[in-house]
């Protein structure tokens, strides 16, 4: 298969049957560097006393406060969890203190967009039977050098909820993805078993609406990687990754696509845009 986005029928098969798919060489080294230098030049324009949120799978209440809510239109930095000492400060410069960056990079970075509103990565989603994708996140995801902060095992759909449910996530790795620094791990076949829970915002704030179940480490497998690989993962597929301690860092791009053909976007999720983001089409 080229990176056009056609996909052969061995390749929807997989999907079908494991819940992802890996397509190597799906953006060249030029996209990739674009994303890498913009970056890093948004992260030395980054004022760390902006902004004081930390990004947490463990402790999702942490998160409920404007600056996560109005991230969903904007381009915001969250920081690792273990970035800073007792008192507040940071341990080390701000360029690895960063978990993510998102939650709008699509929409009001033009190198991001480019990458994200491309017509392979369009064609790829109506090759999985997408009408009208819209993306409704970006995240420029770090995994840093000794203090990545693991990702605990989730569903996609928990987080961007349509009825019927139609979350895909993309994950493009910037870098070499590997057991070592964080890579991906993923329950094969799990997303056949249906959504465990949902992550919804009320009056409460932001929460799960049931706890996680127990997962056997035994049953996930390892993603490893080459830079310019694409992940496609299922929404309800179980993944997850560790805490990155090496002396290597795992660059990521991640975007969640949803389809608003014949899909009702439920109420109760996280993200409340004030303008509907445009959907992809092929050109």
């Amino acid at each position: 298969m080229g990176i056009g986005g056609n996909l052969s029928s061995d390749q929807l098969s997989f999907f079908n049957s494991q819940g992802y798919l890996v397509m190597e060489s799906f953006s060249s080294p030029e996209e990739i560097e674009s994303m890498r230098k913009r970056m890093e030049q948004l992260l030395n324009e980054f004022d760390p006393s902006s902004s004081a949120s930390v990004f947490s799978t463990k402790n999702q209440q942490r998160t409920s406060d404007d600056y996560f809510y109005e991230s969903a239109e904007k381009v915001s930095f969250f920081f690792e969890e273990k970035a800073f000492d007792d008192d507040g400060n940071l341990k080390q410069p701000k360029q690895l203190s960063i978990n993510k960056v998102g939650h709008a990079l699509h929409e009001n970075e033009p190198v991001f967009k480019k990458v994200s509103c491309s017509n392979k990565m369009s064609s790829l989603l109506h090759s999985f039977g997408y009408k009208r994708p819209v993306i409704i996140q970006s995240m420029y995801i770090f995994k840093q050098p000794g203090i990545g902060g693991e990702v605990v095992p989730h569903q996609d759909n928990s987080f961007l909820i349509t009825e019927p449910a139609t979350c895909t996530g993309l994950w493009l790795a910037l870098e070499d993805a590997t057991i070592t620094n964080g890579c991906l791990w993923a329950i094969p076949g799990s997303h056949k078993d249906g959504l465990v829970r949902k992550f919804i915002r009320d009056e409460n704030g932001v929460h799960f609406d049931r706890p996680s179940p127990s997962y056997d480490q035994k049953d996930f497998i390892p993603i490893e990687v080459k830079a310019g690989t694409l992940v496609v993962i299922h929404g309800n597929l179980i993944h997850q990754s560790f805490e990155n301690q090496s002396s290597t860092s795992r660059h990521a791009y991640s975007l969640h696509v949803v389809d608003t053909d014949g899909c009702k976007w439920a109420a109760e999720n996280w993200i409340r845009r004030n303008v509907d983001p445009e959907p992809l089409y092929v050109s």
